[in-house]
């Protein structure tokens, strides 16, 4: 493993971060959270036709640029340094990698080309509390019990008029309430014969309703989504076997979580250096206390642990190692840690709505909400390690 940026993955970070520190700033991000969509979508334009950020990691043929996670990771970044609203995150990891892997060649040519110019959007909907599940990263379910059971609960997709329609509700889908196309997880089949499949349906379908949500990260809008009789395409052949797939796609999501929470650490732990050292307490800076000191060098030397291991899972999520839940664990804790202690030593600014301190904190805890928790993810890396296993056994 070359542990070295190559200059293209160099430029990648630095373009991005400029592109972001000139339409990115606090006061942009409120506006932008404040509109309906959630996001601005001048900024989308931008990294979707300048940069191409959503086709970062998707094949040349498709329209995408060819590169690998670890670009899209680099990406993901300096997007959560400036915890840029952005249908990103459902678009280009959570959605894009399903259709690439198991949709049908009509389907990949008709939607990756559109989703690497940033034409569409999309959006991947498993009820909220099991998509760490679903992804593999806090427990393994080979059943896909957590899409509804064949009983009540979750989506569930029967056949009628030749071809597929949906029922159900599904709460917490990042960008659902705006995503042009949604990845709809499903059970089939009842209670004897059940199974879970992925289906594809249109933003504007019939009985497709969707409410954005109150979320406690406002810079990650989610939404709740009925399905009412609506129409659906089965995404692949009626062979596919999307839990595995989606089990696959943890890894990448992960790494790609993993390096926006470590973006995001850095960046609130410059924030706190710069203030602390101009900030006078009994006459000198509050930075040149020992104790403070202290705090913040563990604060950076939690940080980059973290930031060296979001990089390995980028990597080993390309050369299919399973290290990203144990990564992903260690950024959001370093997230937390380094969003409290600034919060803590802006002082009484620190606490107020107008500081961004507590963005950052928020956007750990949502999360870790969604992704987590920390020790459930350790526990389930443990676990698939066999570290606790006793010898012989």
């Amino acid at each position: 493993m070359d542990a070295r940026f190559t200059a293209e993955q160099d430029e990648i970070r630095r373009t991005l971060r400029e592109l972001l520190h000139k339409r990115c700033g606090p006061e942009e991000l409120r506006a932008a959270v404040d509109t309906p969509a959630g996001h601005e979508g001048a900024l989308w334009t931008a990294l979707a036709g300048q940069l191409g950020l959503p086709g970062l990691a998707l094949p040349e043929g498709y329209g995408g640029v060819g590169c690998s996670v670890t670009e899209l990771a680099l990406a993901c970044e300096e997007t959560g340094r400036a915890l840029a609203p952005s249908p990103l995150l459902a678009t280009a990891v959570l959605a894009a990698p399903l259709l690439l892997a198991l949709g049908t060649e009509a389907q990949r040519a008709d939607l990756l080309p559109r989703i690497a110019s940033g034409g569409l959007t999309a959006a991947l909907a498993v009820p909220g509390p099991a998509l760490a599940t679903a992804l593999g990263l806090t427990g393994h379910d080979r059943r896909g019990e957590w899409a509804g059971g064949g009983r009540a609960g979750g989506v569930q997709a029967r056949q009628a008029d030749g071809g597929w329609r949906l029922y159900g509700q599904v709460d917490q889908v990042l960008d659902g309430h705006s995503a042009q196309l949604l990845v709809v997880a499903a059970h089939t089949g009842g209670f004897a014969r059940s199974r879970v499949l992925l289906f594809l349906v249109r933003g504007d379908a019939t009985g497709l309703t969707r409410v954005r949500q109150t979320a406690l990260d406002a810079t990650r809008p989610q939404a709740r989504i009925q399905l009412r009789h609506t129409p659906a395409g089965l995404l692949g052949g009626a062979d596919t076997d999307a839990l595995p797939a989606l089990a696959r796609l943890g890894d990448t999501v992960a790494a790609c979580l993993a390096a926006e929470a470590v973006g995001a650490a850095d960046r609130v732990l410059e924030r706190t250096v710069e203030y602390v050292g101009q900030r006078e307490q009994f006459g000198r800076p509050v930075g040149s206390f020992q104790a403070v000191k202290h705090r913040l060098a563990d604060v950076y030397v939690q940080v980059q642990a973290a930031r060296s291991a979001a990089y390995y899972a980028a990597w080993a999520a390309a050369h299919e190692e399973t290290v990203g839940g144990l990564a992903l664990a260690q950024a959001l804790q370093a997230l937390r840690r380094a969003a409290a202690e600034g919060i803590q030593l802006h002082g009484g600014i620190g606490f107020t709505w107008e500081h961004e301190a507590h963005l950052y904190f928020k956007r750990a805890a949502g999360d870790e909400l969604l992704f987590g928790p920390v020790h459930r993810l350790r526990a389930h890396a443990a676990e698939v390690a066999h570290v606790f296993e006793e010898a012989g056994r």
